[in-house]
């Protein structure tokens, strides 16, 4: 049995190789194997069986479950180079779903050459403040860093450490913060599942703070796939949402935005190029809030606002959300007729956002010769009635200008 066992591992799968693999519970998924590694003990020496470990992609499923697997994950059986979906196949499929026709999507060359240079995480699990958290893709981290198990973030200034003690010994005598490094602009005090929360917003300056803002890329790539400018900081701001208490201000998400912004294909301005939610505090409503917040900031600067695309999966979800339940919010509530441009004005919502969201929704009809929104009692319940409410923001609470007028000393 040990001879065959050294066999098995002198001659390992190849890459490329697809055949099923026991995924969850018992469940076999057909799969990739996409890169492998001889097996290493945790102080990183090599493991003396000798095995090899090997990084899967899963067929229509999306990249952030690729995982490392032992070879006894896999039913030996399966393997065949017939009648598979490979895996840029597999990923431009789920890609052009999640999409969902969203312009700004990347060519297929970009795409090719960005999954080929991430297609591996390097780091599998992060610690930050009172979380664990397994992360989802490549992040381009110092070599020093990469490959390893566990990446330690200190939760205020986002430096980054190897071991826990080290974490450690940086917060108790070097790190100076106890919110991110920047100006407090909004506050306000929700219930959330029952419990009260002080949440405050905080806006970051990479003029001031590059460091900050460049760990918080790093960070961010760790669960956003087509992320792509690391160290280009400086054209953005950054918004930090933070849930505060005694021990300071923990970073739940944040969201980015052009310091002066661009125009967007279709009229009015991206208001938004980034956005995540730290997976621990995923369906709190963090992501409404700052959307919500993108909008206001847009409706101080007098424009119309639209994230910029590609929009990710679950921002994209997020997004639809919002839409969705502030057109139904208005429509609910108005008696009349009201046009797509009325709507706009009342939300800073693009023209083209409302028509593809009353579209994604089947809430706009074609009869008479004209386009009309009609709303079923079915669609009010369900997006609006039994719906999460969106975040409200109060705009008296936000101490904020847009950044031209900062600039020019208005």
């Amino acid at each position: 049995m040990v001879r065959a066992a050294q066999a098995v591992a002198a001659k390992p799968l190849e890459l490329g190789a697809k055949l099923l693999c026991r995924w969850r519970g018992n469940e076999q998924k057909p799969c990739e194997v996409i890169e492998r590694k001889l097996k290493t003990l945790p102080d990183g020496t090599p493991d003396p069986s000798g095995e090899w470990e090997y990084y899967v992609h899963y067929e229509g499923l999306n990249r952030r479950l690729d995982e490392w697997v032992s070879l006894d994950r896999f039913d030996l059986g399966s393997h065949t180079e017939e009648g598979k979906m490979t895996r840029n196949q597999s990923t431009k499929r789920k890609h052009d779903h999640e999409e969902h026709e969203e312009e700004g999507e990347l060519d297929l060359a970009t795409l090719k050459e960005h999954e080929e240079a991430t297609k591996v995480k390097n780091v599998s699990r992060v610690v930050i403040g009172n979380w664990q958290m397994e992360t989802w893709y490549f992040s381009p981290y110092p070599k020093e860093y990469s490959r390893c198990d566990v990446l330690y973030i200190c939760e205020f200034d986002l430096n980054f450490f190897i071991r826990r003690e080290q974490l450690d010994r940086y917060i108790k005598t070097k790190c100076k913060y106890f919110h991110p490094p920047g100006d407090e602009i909004y506050r306000e005090t929700k219930e959330i599942k029952g419990k009260e929360y002080n949440i405050s917003v905080f806006e970051v300056d990479p003029t001031h703070q590059r460091l900050y803002c460049e760990n918080l890329c790093l960070l961010a790539k760790l669960f956003l796939d087509h992320k792509t400018l690391y160290y280009d900081v400086e054209p953005f701001l950054f918004y930090i949402i933070c849930e505060v208490d005694s021990q300071g201000a923990h970073m739940v998400g944040y969201f980015s935005k052009e310091k002066v912004p661009s125009l967007a294909e279709g009229g009015g301005e991206y208001n938004l190029a980034c956005i995540l939610t730290l997976p621990c505090y995923q369906r709190r409503g963090y992501g409404k809030l700052m959307i919500a917040i993108s909008y206001e900031l847009s409706k101080r600067e007098k424009k119309l606002g639209t994230p910029e695309r590609p929009i990710s999966d679950l921002g994209l979800v997020s997004y639809r959300s919002y839409w969705v339940y502030a057109l139904l919010e208005i429509l609910s509530k108005h008696r009349g007729s009201i046009s797509i441009q009325e709507l706009s004005d009342m939300t800073s919502f693009r023209t083209e956002d409302i028509v593809k969201t009353l579209q994604a929704f089947n809430l706009i009809r074609y009869f008479g010769g004209q386009h009309s929104i009609l709303v079923t009692p079915k669609t009010l319940e369900q997006h609006y009635t039994n719906a999460k409410p969106n975040w409200i923001v109060d705009g008296s609470k936000l101490q904020w200008q847009p950044y031209p007028a900062r600039s020019n000393g208005r």
